[in-house]
């Protein structure tokens, strides 16, 4: 709370305020923001998977002949080489590229008679709210490995002359006992989360709509409904990245959590050239589900991979300890008609500048990073210097709930860690909301520090 001068009325010099991105830009760097969006708005479109982020990502990385290493392509690591040997410790950003969504069971297709209609069961993938995922347009994005081993690259539902796919919901005339008393939790269980996918039966005495739709399938893309068992199809809104505001100042889409941090980092590290430290950044898969799998965070051998192939004489445990990581990942904005589950002095807010959250972690900052004041105050002095604004917070209220990100993983290897990246709204929703202006912001943070 700033303090107030008791003869003048005026605040101290002192006292600590927050200011937003719009008061510290100029008005040429505002533009540059908007302009930055569009390629941010396309990224957002093209990547809704991690599969397809990550090839987004090798795509970019070999136009521009920089070096890449690639996990499972699911995660991968740029890598730009400093002038410091790397026993003097790496500068790491690290994003993942997953995002909460419904993914299909392994054999997900039946057929209901009563209501006529051919579904797809679904088990969610990360933190949703099973009633965000009724009644939208979704999308199928994925692959399928058929018998024979060939593999199928699936897109359906993304362009206007596709079909789309949706799960129905009850009209609200005849919800009030089935729906409307229960928690919300309950009033849509994640096992209704099915999917429809069609409704006209197959041709002859007794046709199946099940029957119709393996059919179409199998014309359409060589499946068989064994398929289902190897395959990784995910589905996924079917909105396009928007503007939102009669301004245009903020982008209104699906997977900006973390898709935010993994454009910017990408932008950032393409754009970093001599380097004092070497400089990495890294891609990850599974941080939604606690960072678990050959493709996440936790993954200590693909690190010690990326060192030797960088420098096969390295002292891996020497690099490490004198590493330094941000962990790029969003914070939550302090939402208008919630603002009670959130401590405003410490919120993150739409519109002032990229987030540094010092600790993670829920309740007594169990399961999370802590990071140091020194290595705090360097960042901070970093984005000052830079004229980069920037704001603190941390998720909600003490006891009102928390999150984790990756940082906890590097924090193990005994690199120094904090987590920053840009304020998100109704995060883990099919459309979260970030201004323009803290995504650029974002940008130019990742591309101080890896320079």
């Amino acid at each position: 709370m700033a303090k107030k001068d008791d003869k003048k009325g005026k605040e101290s010099k002192y006292a600590y305020k927050k200011k937003s991105a719009w008061e510290i830009f100029t008005k040429d760097q505002i533009k540059k923001a908007f302009d930055f969006s569009i390629g941010y708005k396309k990224f957002l479109n093209d990547a809704k998977t991690e599969r397809e982020a990550i090839e987004i990502i090798k795509e970019t990385a070999n136009k521009a002949k920089k070096k890449i290493i690639l996990n499972r392509d699911k995660s991968a690591a740029i890598v730009v080489t400093g002038k410091k040997p790397i026993n003097a410790g790496l500068r790491i950003v690290i994003s993942h590229v997953d995002s909460p969504r419904l993914d299909l069971k392994q054999v997900p297709m039946f057929e209901d008679t009563e209501s006529n209609l051919g579904l797809l069961e679904t088990h969610y993938y990360g933190g949703i709210k099973n009633f965000h995922w009724v009644t939208i347009p979704l999308a199928f994005h994925g692959v399928v490995i058929k018998k024979d081993g060939k593999k199928i690259n699936f897109k359906l539902g993304e362009k206007d002359e596709d079909p789309i796919f949706a799960v129905p919901d009850l009209l609200p005339h005849l919800s009030h006992k089935v729906q409307d008393n229960k928690k919300i939790d309950d009033a849509i269980p994640a096992e209704s989360l099915d999917l429809m996918i069609g409704s006209q039966p197959k041709t002859g005495k007794d046709g199946k709509i099940k029957d119709a739709i393996l059919d179409k399938l199998h014309k359409d893309y060589g499946m068989i409904e064994e398929d289902f068992i190897s395959a990784e199809l995910e589905i996924v809104p079917a909105y396009k990245a928007k503007d939102l505001g009669f301004d245009r100042s903020m982008i209104a889409s699906y997977g900006q959590d973390d898709r935010a941090c993994a454009y910017t980092v990408l932008k950032a590290i393409m754009e970093t050239k001599d380097p004092q430290y070497t400089s990495i950044g890294l891609f990850v898969d599974k941080e939604e589900i606690g960072s678990e799998g050959n493709a996440t965070a936790q993954v200590y051998t693909f690190l010690r991979s990326i060192i030797k192939k960088i420098d096969p004489k390295a002292d891996i445990d020497e690099v490490m300890l004198k590493s330094k990581v941000l962990s790029a990942d969003v914070n939550a904005a302090v939402t208008p008609n919630y603002t009670e589950v959130f401590e405003l002095k410490n919120a993150s807010s739409l519109g002032r500048g990229v987030v540094m959250a010092k600790f993670t972690g829920h309740g007594g900052k169990y399961s999370g990073n802590d990071a140091s004041a020194e290595y705090v105050a360097e960042i901070r002095q970093m984005l000052n210097k830079e004229k980069i604004p920037w704001q603190t917070a941390e998720l909600g209220k003490v006891d009102k709930g928390g999150g984790g990100t990756v940082a906890k993983y590097f924090s193990r290897l005994g690199m120094d860690v904090i987590d920053l990246g840009p304020a998100v709204m109704s995060m883990h929703s099919p459309y979260e909301v970030t201004s323009k202006v803290d995504i650029y912001a974002t940008y130019l943070a990742y591309k101080a520090f890896l320079k």
